[in-house]
């Protein structure tokens, strides 16, 4: 029988279910949760006698770590073996200003299928429990405790399966806990019209990031084909919804290929697309992975010169532009590389 897992359930939810120990033991065992207990052996103001209890009826983590790799770029990437045998993958990742951001990954592999994607090379084997979900947080902060930031943009698509996410997320926001603030904390989508509506409806209100990559329509459908089903007019016009619904600025994610989706007249309709929304857009220069083709042709990274024309015409176009830089590129940590080693 699989044990219940501690580790990932607000303060609330774990007393609920330690509801036959004493409430100050059960905010015990919380504390050491949220302050990177790694077994029950470390809990050492808890009785023995509890703490083998605790070992025999209770799981306290979600998963192993399997791998860990370091880029020079100080990016951390973990493998996390689960139960099952999933192995999932999850980053640290620095910027320039010492910032630590986690990484989380949704699902087990990815259904949707981006050309351009690792990850949706693997196929999809399953969507991952919130326990798993936030349990990777725990993974990485045992490695980086100064994690202040998060993103929902490791393996899978987070909206489908929203439901899991939504539980993880009240562990990672929970005030009596780590507390981490909506506003640190970012969900990427390809753009699931469904997963949006409800975002919009029934939160949570963390920040939106969406993969448009391209806004020529039979283009994008090639490239990531569940756009087949969740089409540009029906994606713009929910997120025309959601902003009405949720006073937020959205980031526009476009992974630029070399010579696919950087020409003028890509700009002109991500301008046009972007039209009517509070959006700033992010350039992703491809990361390279090795076997992936578009057209029988091996996808490339666009040439500086190629990525500084295009976001020179997107911003006299008047859309404010920024550009990711590719953290973790020597360790397959960066976007678009999850499940490459």
């Amino acid at each position: 029988m699989v044990k219940p897992v501690l580790a990932g359930l607000p303060c609330g939810k774990l007393a609920e279910l330690l509801s036959s120990y004493p409430p100050f033991r059960t905010r015990q065992i919380h504390k050491w949760i949220v302050s990177g207990a790694g077994s029950f052996e470390e809990m050492n103001n808890l009785p023995v006698s509890l703490r083998k209890d605790l070992a025999v009826h209770y799981q306290l983590l979600s998963g192993t770590v399997s791998s860990e790799l370091l880029d020079k770029d100080s990016t951390v990437k973990l493998g996390i073996t689960m139960d099952d045998g999933a192995i999932i993958e999850s980053v640290i990742l620095s910027d320039e200003e010492g910032r630590k951001t986690a990484c989380l990954s949704t699902q087990a592999g990815c259904p949707v299928g981006c050309v351009f994607c690792k990850t949706g090379h693997l196929g999809f084997k399953r969507n991952l429990s919130a326990s798993e979900i936030s349990g990777q947080f725990l993974h990485l902060r045992r490695k980086e405790p100064a994690i202040s930031h998060v993103v929902i943009m490791g393996m899978g698509e987070p909206l489908l399966n929203l439901d899991e996410l939504r539980k993880a997320l009240d562990f990672l926001m929970d005030p009596g806990g780590l507390n981490i603030s909506k506003r640190r904390i970012t969900l990427s989508s390809c753009g699931i019209i469904e997963g949006i509506y409800a975002l919009a409806e029934q939160g949570p209100d963390i920040r939106l990031a969406i993969s448009l990559t391209t806004a020529r329509a039979e283009l994008r459908e090639r490239l990531m084909p569940l756009s087949r089903e969740n089409t540009l007019p029906s994606l713009k016009k929910a997120l025309v919804h959601y902003q009405k619904k949720i006073k937020r600025r959205i980031t526009l994610e476009l992974v630029l290929l070399g010579g696919i989706n950087t020409g003028t007249e890509d700009s002109g309709l991500i301008a046009e697309f972007s039209r009517g929304l509070d959006t700033i857009i992010n350039l992703i220069p491809w990361n390279p992975v090795e076997g992936l083709e578009f057209d029988n042709l091996p996808l490339k990274r666009p040439s500086h010169q190629e990525t500084a024309t295009f976001s020179a015409e997107l911003e006299k176009a008047g859309l404010k532009v920024t550009q990711r830089y590719g953290k973790g590129l020597g360790i397959a940590g960066a976007c678009g590389q999850l499940g490459a080693v």
